[in-house]
């Protein structure tokens, strides 16, 4: 027979469970439970949390970094129950615990709330520091200490101070916080605060915190302002440290507040007097200046004026012979040049000048020194398939067209005869400065060869075109003669094709040096040389002939005509 249920025993079981919350079944374990201090035995404290075993905890775990644990006997502490009996049969307790899972459900509900926390920077780990955020261990990133990097951090541990969280996952036990936010979101509060007591165009003193290469960040008590680079002079400044340092005191205008992002921008040239002012009065167009090379880029070249007033050299603008070279090629930075102003606009801040307009133009002191006419000598800089180009006097060019490099010979059998490099003489035939040309020719200089600067229709030698004289053969080439009106008079050519009207009397070879025949002057070449023409004075006597006999004789034949003109001359 089963016995009767004690009632004494369910009545203890029951208010066990009551004060055990449910757990005398064995769901104690995992718990946060509150216990007595009994003992503090050296560096634990003895605590009794209700089951059958008390459980000791290390005293450090009581107290935050560094701080006294201010326990002592009888007091009621928060413990986790890890195991209700161990080896030993002690309670396994932590304090630790306890305060992180307080901890944990305190960070949620700030988390949430967006609210700043309470911590301590306590250790250093790969990345970052480790703090103690009363019991929860969170993750401090390197880059979330401070707003500008931190060399040493020593004096920021172990120090309560506010953090943010900006991460946390519980299930995994991650906690990331920033000190760094904190100190933005106070500053952005100063900031504000100044910014209101701050006004455009107020002058006001600050110390230069830092320098980089587009301009400084000064402090202005509290709150940074940008000096850019191009604000702090009118003259042209490479580098902020060629005007400034950190640390000096400088007085500065404010230019801009931008109350959106507040950023200050700030102004030094300001505070001195504008050098633009007046500048078209001062630089009129025309006028010759000297000044000083600044700067040197692809398009040209920076020349300063004054302190504060630069003007441009274009690379077009540099040199009369130098074309498409690199500026840095004509000038260097620091040089001293004189220049010529070609246009001001003073709305834009601009000076055009010119280098090249400061120095006579070459073409015209070449005219000048070689007029038509005068011999020079040069060196062959190029031959191209119409001509070869001579270097002059004045690192100009000069250039001998094919048909004016020698008599008798094709232009193509002439430039074959000179080379690159090859010194040679020439006479100047025309200068156009205008167009920056000039034109010579080297079988002007041969014997006989008419001086230059003739008409079209009259050489410096009295000839006049069509008229007929005798010419003596100097030299027979398969092109043609080379013939000498009189004696002693200008020397031209007769083609092969001029030789007569007949075939058979187009041969050269018929012809002997020394040999006189009549020819007609039919023109000059550009070196105003005559041109001889023997089948030109066949086809004019011809002509005359038929108009002074033809008319009187309708019945003759020509050879009659002809016959009856060669009487009347004898």
């Amino acid at each position: 027979m089963a016995s009767s249920a004690n009632p004494t025993r369910d009545m203890f079981a029951a208010l066990l469970d009551e004060s055990l919350g449910g757990a005398a079944d064995g769901g104690f374990e995992g718990r946060v439970v509150k216990g007595t201090i009994t003992a503090i035995e050296n560096d634990k404290a003895v605590i009794d949390v209700g089951l059958k075993s008390e459980g000791r905890v290390a005293l450090k775990e009581f107290a935050m970094p560094g701080q006294p644990h201010g326990l002592s006997v009888g007091d009621e502490v928060e413990v986790f129950v890890d195991r209700v009996e161990n080896a030993d049969g002690e309670a396994m307790l932590s304090r630790d615990r306890a305060r992180r899972e307080a901890a944990w459900d305190k960070l949620e509900s700030e988390f949430g709330e967006g609210k700043r926390v309470d911590g301590v920077i306590f250790g250093r780990v790969k990345g970052g520091f480790t703090v103690d955020l009363d019991g929860a261990v969170a993750f401090l990133p390197g880059s979330q200490v401070d707003i500008r990097p931190v060399r040493d951090v020593q004096p920021l541990m172990d120090i309560p101070q506010p953090f943010q969280i900006l991460k946390m996952d519980r299930r995994r036990g991650n906690i990331v916080v920033s000190r760094r936010a904190v100190l933005e979101e106070t500053r952005a509060e100063q900031r504000s605060g100044l910014i209101l007591n701050l006004t455009e165009g107020q002058i006001i003193d600050g110390v230069v915190k830092n320098i980089t290469d587009y301009g400084a960040f000064v402090d202005l008590g509290g709150i940074d302002g940008l000096l850019h680079v191009t604000d702090m002079s009118y003259k042209r400044v490479n580098h902020p440290n060629e005007v400034i340092n950190i640390g000096d005191t400088v007085k500065v205008q404010i230019i801009r507040i931008n109350q959106d992002t507040q950023r200050i921008s700030l102004g030094m040239k300001q505070l001195e007097s504008d050098p633009w002012e007046g500048v078209a009065a001062k630089y009129p167009v025309g006028a010759k200046l000297h000044g000083v090379v600044t700067n040197i880029t692809e398009y040209g070249a920076f020349v300063e004026l004054e302190a504060g007033i630069e003007g441009l050299v274009h690379v077009s603008e540099m040199s009369w012979t130098k074309k498409n070279v690199h500026p840095g090629k004509i000038v260097s930075t620091s040089q001293e040049v004189d220049v010529l102003v070609l246009e001001v606009d003073s709305d834009k801040r601009r000076i055009s000048l010119g280098l090249k307009q400061a120095q006579q133009n070459p073409w015209e002191a070449f005219a000048e020194k070689h007029p038509v006419g005068s011999n020079v000598e040069g060196e062959v800089k190029n031959a191209t398939e119409f001509g070869l180009f001579i270097g002059l006097d004045g690192d100009v060019d000069g250039m001998v067209h094919m048909s004016d490099i020698a008599w008798g010979i094709s232009g193509e059998d002439a430039l074959a005869l000179h080379r690159k490099g090859e010194q040679v003489s020439a006479i100047v035939l025309d200068v156009d400065v205008e167009k920056e040309r000039i034109s010579l020719g080297m079988k002007q200089l041969e014997k006989g060869a008419p001086a230059a600067g003739g008409t079209s229709a009259t050489a410096s030698s009295g000839l006049k075109k069509n008229d007929v004289v005798t010419v003596t053969v100097l030299e027979v080439r398969d092109g043609g003669l080379e013939v000498q009106a009189g004696d002693d008079g200008a020397t031209g050519f007769i083609k092969r094709s001029d030789l007569g009207r007949d075939r058979d009397e187009q041969r050269p070879d018929r012809f002997q040096v020394g040999q006189k025949l009549d020819a007609m002057v039919t023109g000059f070449d550009r070196s105003k040389k005559p041109n001889f023409s023997v089948k030109a004075r066949q086809m004019h006597e011809e002509k005359e002939a038929v108009e002074q006999y033809g008319s009187s004789d309708a019945g003759a034949s020509l050879g009659d005509i002809l016959g009856a003109a060669l009487k009347a001359k004898q």
